[in-house]
């Protein structure tokens, strides 16, 4: 079996690194994150935390 050129694993590595791209891509984009249900809109939940050193 012949080797490989190295210009042919190069282009190799550059066909699997752009399917990899491609790929993640594809995935984190066709993620549609459910919205945050609060209670009264407008207003900011903030909790008081008294400190006791």
């Amino acid at each position: 079996m012949p080797q490989m050129s190295p210009l042919m694993w190069f282009s190799l590595f550059i066909m699997f690194s752009i399917v990899l791209i491609l790929f993640n891509q594809m995935n984190f984009f066709s993620f549609k994150p459910a919205p945050i249900k609060s209670a009264e809109k407008g207003t900011v939940m903030t909790k008081n935390l008294t400190w006791k050193w």
